[in-house]
This record gives C-alpha cells, sequence and structure tokens, in this order.
C-alpha cells in the first residue's frame, strides 16, 4: 500500500514564521493556552462532580480523584511536549503515528478522527447546547437535533472565514466561560450557607467503584492532547508547545479542584453525590430559581467554546490526511487569504452533520456520541504514548528541545492509564461503541484499493517539469 502515501509536496516559503506544511506561525503561547483550556473544560465539569462522588466513600476520595486526573493529563501532557517540540506539525497524533507505525496505522488515525473521534466530539457537544437551547426556544420533537445543526453549521463558518475570526471568537468564548465558573466559585463562597453537619456526615456511597469515578474524572480532562495540532502553528521555537501543555493542565487542575471545593462547601457530599444537575442546584440554592437559566447560559457557553476549539484541531488532521493519502488530496489544500484548511473544514462540518442525523434516529443524543468516541479515542492515544518509544528508538538522533522526565517511567504510567480507559470505554457503553469501531474499520477497505502506477506517476512529473518550461 506503500503508493498511496506518496507525500504530496507543498512548496515551502522563505517568508518569516512560516511552516513547510502551510499556513503560519499565527498563534501565540497564550492563544494556544485558550485553545487547550477551552477544550478541556467543557461541559462536563457541570455534570461529572456528582457521578464522581456517587462512586467514592468521601469528599476525600472525591477530591482525590480531581487531583489523581489532573496528575494523569500532567504525564500525558509531558509525552505529548516530547513528540511536538520534536515533530512539530499540524498533523498532530497522525503525524507521530505516521513516523512510528507506517502509513497504515497513521490513514486510520487520520480516518477515524475524521469520522469518528473529532466529529463525534463535535456534534456531542452541539447535542448538550440544543438539549439547553430547546428549553428556551423549541422546534418541536427534533428540537435538540435542529439547534445542534445550526450550531456546527455557524461555528464551522466561522472557521472557514479565517484564522484571525477563530482565534479572537476562542479568546471571547473561553473568556466568558472561565469568568462564569469564577462567579460559580464566588456565588458558593459569598452566598451559599454551609451544609448541615448532620447531612456532610452521611457521606458515603452505597457502591463505591474509584475506578469508574476516575473514567467519568479523565473523561472531564480530555481534550488537552489537542494542543499537539497547534504546534506548528505557535510562535515561540518548539518549545513554546511544553508551555502551552504544562501551564494549561496546571490551570485546568485548579480550576477543576476549586470548582468542586465550592460544591462540596456549598451543598454538602450527599447531596452532590445525588444530584442530576449540580451546578444548577447549587445556583438555586445561592440565588433562587434564577440562578439555574444562568447554568443554561455557561453549560452552552462551555459547549461553545469546546466546540470551536475541536473544529478548528481537527479540521488540521484532515489536512494532514489529504497531503499524505493521494485519493483525498483536495483536503490538504491551505486557503493563504483565510490562512485556514478550508477544504478540510467542509468535509468535517458535513460528517458532523451526519451524526447529528445518526442521534436523532437513535434518540439517543449525547449519549450516543460519547459511546461511538470513546473506545477509539483511548485505543489510540495509547498507540501515541507507545510511539514516544518507537521514535527514541528510530530517530535516536533527532533534536529533542524537550525529554521527558523520568523516562521511561512516565510514558509507561500514561500507557497504562489509557489502557484502563480502553478497557473501560468498552465495558461501560453501548452500541454505539460499537458503531464508532465499525466506521472506524470501514476505513480498513480503502486501504485495499489498486496503488497508482509507478510509471503514471512518472509521466505526471515530466509534464509538469514540461509545463514550467
Amino acid at each position: 500500500m506503500r503508493g498511496w502515501f506518496d507525500t504530496i509536496r507543498i512548496r515551502a516559503t522563505s517568508s518569516a514564521g512560516r511552516t513547510s506544511e502551510g499556513g503560519a506561525r499565527g498563534l501565540s503561547v497564550s492563544d494556544g493556552i485558550y485553545f487547550v483550556v477551552g477544550i478541556v473544560i467543557g461541559a462536563g465539569i457541570f455534570k461529572t462532580p456528582s457521578l464522581v462522588a456517587a462512586n467514592v466513600t468521601s469528599a476525600g476520595s472525591a477530591m482525590l480523584a480531581w487531583m489523581l486526573g489532573g496528575v494523569a493529563s500532567l504525564l500525558g501532557a509531558l509525552c505529548y511536549a516530547e513528540l511536538a517540540s520534536t515533530y512539530p506539525h499540524k498533523g498532530g497524533d497522525y503525524h507521530y503515528l505516521t513516523r512510528a507505525f507506517g502509513g497504515t496505522v497513521g490513514f486510520l488515525f487520520a480516518w477515524s478522527r475524521m469520522a469518528v473521534i473529532q466529529t463525534g466530539s463535535i456534534t456531542m457537544q452541539a447535542f448538550l447546547i440544543g438539549d439547553y437551547a430547546s428549553r428556551v426556544a423549541s422546534f418541536g420533537p427534533h428540537s435538540a437535533s435542529i439547534w445542534a445543526a445550526l450550531v456546527i453549521a455557524l461555528l464551522t463558518g466561522a472557521n472557514i472565514a479565517g484564522l484571525e475570526q477563530c482565534r479572537v471568537l476562542q479568546r471571547v468564548l473561553t473568556a466568558a466561560l472561565v469568568l462564569g465558573l469564577v462567579l460559580v466559585v464566588v456565588a458558593g463562597l459569598v452566598l451559599t450557607p454551609a451544609p448541615a453537619p448532620a447531612a456532610a456526615a452521611a457521606a458515603t456511597a452505597a457502591n463505591p467503584a474509584f475506578g469508574l469515578a476516575m473514567v467519568f474524572v479523565l473523561l472531564t480532562y480530555g481534550g488537552w492532547n489537542e494542543a499537539a495540532y497547534l504546534s506548528a502553528e505557535l510562535r515561540g521555537g518548539r518549545r513554546a508547545v511544553v508551555r502551552v501543555l504544562v501551564i494549561g493542565i496546571g490551570l485546568i487542575t485548579a480550576i477543576y479542584l476549586a470548582v468542586n471545593l465550592i460544591f462540596l462547601r456549598g451543598l454538602g457530599f450527599p447531596a452532590i453525590a445525588g444530584s442530576d444537575a449540580v451546578a444548577a442546584d447549587l445556583m438555586r440554592r445561592a440565588i433562587g430559581p434564577v440562578g439555574v437559566p444562568l447554568i443554561s447560559v455557561l453549560v452552552s457557553l462551555a459547549a461553545l467554546s469546546t466546540m470551536n476549539a475541536t473544529i478548528f484541531t481537527g479540521a488540521r488532521t484532515t489536512f494532514a490526511l489529504g497531503q499524505s493519502f493521494a485519493p483525498f488530496q483536495r483536503l490538504g489544500r491551505w486557503h493563504d487569504g483565510a490562512d485556514t484548511p478550508r477544504s478540510a473544514l467542509v468535509v468535517q462540518g458535513a460528517i458532523a452533520l451526519a451524526l447529528v442525523l445518526l442521534g436523532d434516529v437513535t434518540r439517543g443524543g449525547f449519549v450516543t456520541m460519547v459511546e461511538y468516541t470513546a473506545p477509539v479515542f483511548w485505543g489510540f492515544l495509547l498507540l501515541v504514548g507507545l510511539s514516544l518509544f518507537v521514535l527514541r528508538k528510530k530517530d535516536p538522533d533527532a533534536a529533542r528541545p524537550f525529554r521527558v522526565p523520568l523516562y521511561p517511567l512516565v510514558p509507561v504510567l500514561f500507557c497504562g492509564v489509557c489502557l484502563h480507559m480502553l478497557r473501560s470505554s468498552l465495558a461501560y457503553t453501548g452500541v454505539g461503541a460499537l458503531v464508532g469501531v465499525g466506521v472506524l474499520l470501514a476505513g480498513v477497505p480503502v486501504l485495499l484499493l489498486p496503488r497508482p502506477r509507478p510509471r503514471a506517476r512518472g509521466r505526471g512529473r515530466r509534464r509538469a517539469a514540461e509545463a514550467r518550461r
């Protein structure tokens, strides 16, 4: 299958700050941090604290789980920091997997990211927005799906418009999200009375399962690895991505710990474990019924922030696929005027809209998309962790501006986390997981297509040379 993976050459310019695979280094370190924080701090923080509390035995165990989630994410971030600083490329994981394991694994990853991982994540957040928006303005029995499709179209259009518009939008959404979280913290500290001591003493889970609690925690921390797709567009040298990852994870961990402490202070551990909407319950207790619509707005901002950043980074993998896989070469075109991969964005948006239809037909919406993406995501993240070992052996002389500390312990621990999450995502999910794995396997027949004839490629090169003369 080697012939399929002949790289489509894109002429590099000598302009300062431009990358060899198209596009300029138009993002600062602070922009990168905005993107990472915006991706990770999604709507999950308003749902998963109660799920975590329901599977541990005490408030201390819950806080330990959230702290361990930050540590596990930092382990992964250190591994990604070495890969991204050594091999900066818009393709991110795709680029590392291809270098480590060859074009077949790289293609299957890019295929799954285009058809399962990113598009499923985009649609997941869109359904969440649709559920909340339908409480304000309903379009009938399919209202959530209609809202989801509208949001996907609008944010994809904003990314197609250009890098600058996307960058500004992400800053605004992330700033609004963080401000909203600060307001929740302030409300919990100032306006909410402490729960009764008797209630706090009753904090015990009926069927504790710390491993399952960690599944929810790590799902809430998910998305920090998207910084790899920004590495080729970050200013400040190859170590810039290290700063983005470490600072971003540090901020996210601090925010998650603060928010959970406020939930514990304002509601108490038993109330959190039994809540379906912990943030709404806190705001209702703090400022009355008006707090519920405020939380709905905050959840929508969180989902919009995650969606916009996911659309941005997801299109970069599709762009890399188009550069390296001849049948999809149209996806590898970079629009210099807008400084975006427009064709990749259009295709990504179309697939996400198709997944909206799937979620509507199954009546599962958000839950269907969670099941659809989880096993494929964690399976490939495990391979990325393993690629660090492979690339150190295959490419020992490469310049590595950053090396993982305590090697090989850190990547071994990271791979262990990924393996646990892969097993859990298969054990705790339903039919959606089977559909996601099926779509991944559907990429295999594409690899079996006949290869281009070398002679035909040679004639093409000669014709191109004659045309230039």
